[in-house]
């Protein structure tokens, strides 16, 4: 795995999501029953700054994939703004829509189950360019070419099917399929997970070259802390549908400061003091509450270890504690300038 990217300076968004609201209604279970939704993304908002990488990380029910799919526009907004540049996204339908798929795509998490097993790779790869006219057949047939050269793949395996490839090959003709029309945008919904440890570092080192070469924009989905600290500029916390920590990578990673985010960074497996630090994790005791009926004050104080009893008396905002570190908790104070966490990592 190569050396993590450097931060990078301030730059236009070039998405902007607002205060985004995903809520599924659930079947009413009587004639009187009052109605019940799962609040699955509960007033989410983050930006998105051009040719960088924002990752959304949490435990699986946190809602990073169901925000991820809102921005796609593959799962349903009921509340907030999704800005795509010039382009307001949650408004758009129809054809319209159809039309703006062009500069937002998506890499999906299993790259066994996202192709097609009856159709050839090179086919799979120019379906995007097909199905929205992009270029005439004899630039699509150059433009798969290429993508195939891009992303490590030989010319000749356009012609095979999705079972010759092994899981890193068919990740990279996702990839490629992704490419296909020249996104501004990709989210990256775990796209690593379900692939052999050495196979990761080859597929994120590729995502991150192909991010320099091409300028792109991504939103990553993931739940493993290092693979989100090679690749991310900045990076979100989310649990129970909401953002309790937001920072630049290297201020997260230096100093985690929300109670859930420093939960998160013990489970890494890193050396600290000639011990493995996964040894000393922080061990969270109870469930998430329901997302039917979250608790009025923060959603995290039923399980954290240093909660006091105002923590579950109101929810408390997502405050800038330093210069582009937001988070969702009261008990963050600053000292002699400096933020200081109230829960601390084992070892440190």
């Amino acid at each position: 795995m190569s050396t993590p990217k450097p931060p990078v300076a301030a730059a236009t968004p070039l998405l902007q999501v607002n205060d985004l609201q995903v809520h599924f209604p659930l079947p009413k279970t009587g004639w009187f029953a009052p109605p019940e939704v799962v609040r699955a993304v509960d007033g989410v908002s983050f930006s998105i700054p051009r040719g960088t990488t924002l990752a959304l990380v949490g435990e699986s029910g946190s809602g990073k994939t169901t925000t991820a799919l809102a921005v796609m526009r593959l799962a349903p907004i009921t509340a907030g703004q999704v800005q795509l540049g010039d382009m307001a996204l949650g408004t758009l339908e129809g054809e319209a829509l159809r039309a703006a798929r062009r500069r937002f795509q998506i890499i999906f998490q299993d790259p066994f189950s996202s192709l097609n097993p009856r159709e050839r790779a090179g086919a799979a790869v120019r379906a995007p360019l097909d199905l929205m006219q992009v270029g005439t057949p004899q630039e699509r047939e150059a433009r798969v070419a290429d993508l195939f050269k891009a992303v490590g793949l030989r010319p000749e395996q356009q012609q095979l099917f999705p079972h010759q490839f092994s899981g890193g090959q068919r990740q990279r003709i996702n990839i490629a399929r992704a490419l296909a029309t020249n996104p501004e945008l990709v989210v990256c919904d775990e796209p690593v997970s379900a692939l052999d440890i050495a196979i990761r570092a080859q597929i994120l080192n590729l995502l991150v070259h192909l991010q320099k070469e091409h300028g792109l924009t991504y939103l990553f989905i993931s739940h493993d802390m290092a693979v989100v600290e090679h690749i991310c500029d900045e990076i979100a916390v989310m649990y129970l549908g909401q953002i309790v920590e937001r920072a630049p990578r290297q201020a997260f990673f230096a100093r985690p400061l929300h109670p859930y985010s420093v939960a998160l960074m013990s489970a890494v497996p890193t050396v600290h003091g000639g011990r493995a630090r996964a040894a000393q994790r922080i061990k969270l005791s109870g469930d998430p509450p329901s997302p039917i009926n979250p608790p009025p004050g923060c959603r995290f104080a039923g399980r954290c270890p240093v909660a006091e009893p105002a923590c579950s008396a109101e929810l408390p905002p997502l405050r800038e504690i330093a210069p582009g570190h937001w988070v969702r908790c009261r008990r963050v104070e600053l000292v002699d300038g400096q933020p200081l966490a109230p829960l601390q990592l084992p070892g440190v």
